[in-house]
């Protein structure tokens, strides 16, 4: 019973999908650190990325229930379908943002200042699309913080390498969450809500997301005059710029399957290739 319960919790925030932006995170701190942390301190990073992702799409799915209930696509989800009550999910927030905290007290001074602005940003998310299209690029900045913070984490002081890296993950993310916008077009024009799809439209949206790739690929490339890296690194590279045009190719905003591959799958395994090369790369 207890496991059919956290197999739930963990299907509705969608853990599987902490593997966008940790192996970006976790190359920061080996790059910041010059190899492996300590123990304590690599095991307190792991549990406030973890604890954050987790915490801000839990926020994501209260702050977003009634819109999901009305739309199609979305009404499945598992507060708008009664799978799981609301107060469970707000208890379950509150205690993952309060592991996020404690984590960051662990780490150090700086990380424990800077939470409460992680904190902010990951709950702005979920209210940009009430204001403004530019939301893909706030869900990038906040997926984009893991890397800058695990650098933190490992220096105790701000620079400007940290967010390089985290720009190429922000620009990565938001340009694939704009393909998945590609869906609800309709839905958010009616409902009056604010998407770069539903602003410029289907062609010009795919267009916007295609430059935010090449940005993103192109800040990675960038890296080597911040970090040293070699033929490996450019090899994972290239291979990420591959697997992005095939995802780009494939989009078919009326074919949900084909969509998760483009959207989800796809960068999976863009992120598994950058860590696996990264890391190969850095170790070699």
């Amino acid at each position: 019973m207890a496991f059919n319960r956290l197999k739930k919790y963990s299907e509705m925030v969608m853990f599987s999908h902490t593997l966008f932006s940790l192996p970006f995170a976790v190359m920061s701190v080996l790059w910041a650190n010059n190899g492996l942390p300590d123990m304590n301190t690599f095991f307190w990073i792991l549990v406030a990325l973890l604890a954050a992702r987790n915490g801000a799409n839990a926020a994501n799915r209260i702050i977003d229930s009634e819109i999901d209930a009305k739309n199609p696509r979305t009404a499945s989800r598992h507060i708008p379908s009664g799978i799981i009550k609301k107060k469970e999910v707000i208890f379950l927030t509150f205690i993952l943002f309060l592991v996020f905290e404690l984590a960051a007290y662990m780490i150090n001074p700086l990380c424990f200042y800077l939470s409460p602005m992680a904190l902010f940003i990951f709950l702005l998310y979920s209210y940009t699309k009430r204001f403004t299209w530019l939301s893909h690029l706030v869900l990038g900045i906040a997926c984009g913080g893991a890397p800058v913070g695990g650098w933190i984490a490992i220096t105790g002081k701000l620079s400007f390498t940290p967010f390089v890296i985290g720009a190429a993950v922000a620009f990565w993310i938001a340009g694939f969450d704009i393909i998945y916008g590609t869906q609800d077009i309709e839905f958010d024009r009616k409902e009056g809500l604010f998407s770069i799809p539903a602003k410029f439209g289907l062609k010009n949206a795919l267009k916007i997301a295609a430059i935010f790739h090449v940005l993103s690929i192109a800040i990675l490339l960038s890296l080597s005059l911040f970090i040293p890296t070699g033929f490996i690194y450019h090899i994972g590279i290239l291979i990420c710029s591959i697997l992005l045009l095939i995802e780009h190719k494939i989009v078919k905003p009326s074919e949900r399957g084909i969509m998760n591959w483009a959207s989800y799958h796809i960068n999976q395994m863009i992120s598994i290739i950058f860590f696996v090369f990264s890391l190969a790369d850095f170790i070699l």
